[in-house]
Order: structure tokens, then C-alpha cells, then sequence
């Protein structure tokens, strides 16, 4: 990868794209066309917010956890590691044990060699709860992952998001890393500045070191 290039590691929000079972589709319409109002185009948008690349805050899976307008953006901008997990169906304290995360801060992590936007995956890693204390022993606040969920889909008690929230670790999920080569990048994934809410999609960059 290109040193000094900003790659776009973000999925796209199509109207063809998958979503969380039960979930509101993502749907982009032109509300007003230039032709009805003599000067302009006006889209519009319906959407979860956990659509494509995205952020989740506290909220979303705890009532007295932070909302989006409440999290720091620093957060979202600075140096992130990748490193490739893409031998394991299930990651946690063992596995991850066997890298250098000194000096993450953000962690990414490549679980997939593919990420389909159009097709919701059957079944994806298994993150278990005993990642949230050990990532915070090593000093990561931020955790990326480029399937839809740090859960499983059929979990109701969400013990992983649970496990990062409890020791401060902010999630985006969703990430495009198919191409991205383990190493150090500059990363920025800002989610949008909606009040009140819950998580937001990002336009996620990165930037080899």
C-alpha cells in the first residue's frame, strides 16, 4: 500500500446494499429534481444508522452510556494499527496475545479476505467478551472490524459490546480491509455529529506510516 495515500477502506451506501436483519434498509432518493425546482437537485436519505461503515456509541447498547454528540472526535483520528486475524473463527485474550499492540491505541482488525456490501454474511468471527479488559491492559481505546457486528447476530445480551464499552474501547464496524496490509496507519473515521444518537456512519480513511 501506498505510503502517503489516503485509501478509502469505507463501504459504500447503495440502495442495493445489505442490512442487519430487521433493520431499516438504506435507501438515497432525489427528493426534489432540478427540473421540479428550477435551480437545484435535493436528496434524501433513509437509513439505520448502523448502515455500512459505522460507528457505535455507548448508547446504543446502554441506556446510560454516552450519545453520539457526547463522544470525543479525537477519537476518530490518529494512528491505528491493522493486524491480520483472518486464521481465526474465534478472538480473544489468547489469540491476541501473540501480537505487538504496544502503542495501538486504535486496533483494526482484518478478519475477512472478503467484505460484500450486497450480501449480509451467514456467519463471521466470534469476538469473545474477555477481549474488552485485556485490550484495555494494552492501552487500545478503539476497536475496528470489518464484519457487521463485535457480536454475533443472534446474541440479545451483546456480552462483547458490553465488555468494550465497560473498559472505554469505542467500536466501528463495518470496515472494508480485504487489501489493507497489516502495519501502522494514520486513520480517520469520523461518524457525523447527529444529536442524541446512537451511532452514525463514517467515511473511513487510512494512511500507511
Amino acid at each position: 500500500m501506498e505510503t502517503g495515500r489516503w485509501i478509502d477502506i469505507t463501504q459504500p451506501l447503495t440502495n442495493d446494499m445489505a442490512h442487519w436483519p430487521g433493520d431499516t434498509p438504506f435507501r438515497f432518493d432525489l427528493g426534489v429534481t432540478k427540473e421540479q425546482s428550477g435551480s437545484v437537485n435535493i436528496g434524501e436519505i433513509r437509513t439505520s444508522l448502523h448502515m455500512g461503515t459505522h460507528a457505535d456509541a455507548p448508547f446504543h447498547f446502554d441506556e446510560a452510556g454516552k450519545k453520539l454528540h457526547e463522544l470525543d472526535v479525537n477519537t476518530y483520528i490518529g494512528r491505528a494499527r491493522i493486524i491480520d486475524v483472518t486464521m481465526y473463527t474465534s478472538l480473544g485474550q489468547n489469540e491476541l496475545e501473540g501480537y505487538d499492540l504496544e502503542g495501538a491505541g486504535r486496533l483494526l482488525l482484518k478478519t475477512s479476505e472478503t467484505n460484500n456490501p450486497l450480501v449480509f454474511p451467514e456467519s463471521f468471527i466470534e469476538l469473545r467478551p474477555d477481549i474488552g479488559p485485556y485490550l484495555k491492559s494494552v492501552g487500545v481505546f478503539l476497536l475496528g472490524i470489518d464484519v457487521p457486528s463485535v457480536d454475533r447476530t443472534d446474541s440479545k445480551e451483546l456480552q462483547t459490546h458490553h465488555s468494550l464499552g465497560d473498559n472505554g474501547i469505542h467500536i466501528v464496524e463495518n470496515l472494508m480491509l480485504a487489501d489493507a496490509e497489516p502495519g501502522d496507519y494514520e486513520f480517520i473515521a469520523l461518524p457525523l455529529a447527529i444529536h442524541g444518537a446512537d451511532g452514525s456512519p463514517v467515511r473511513a480513511v487510512i494512511r500507511k506510516i
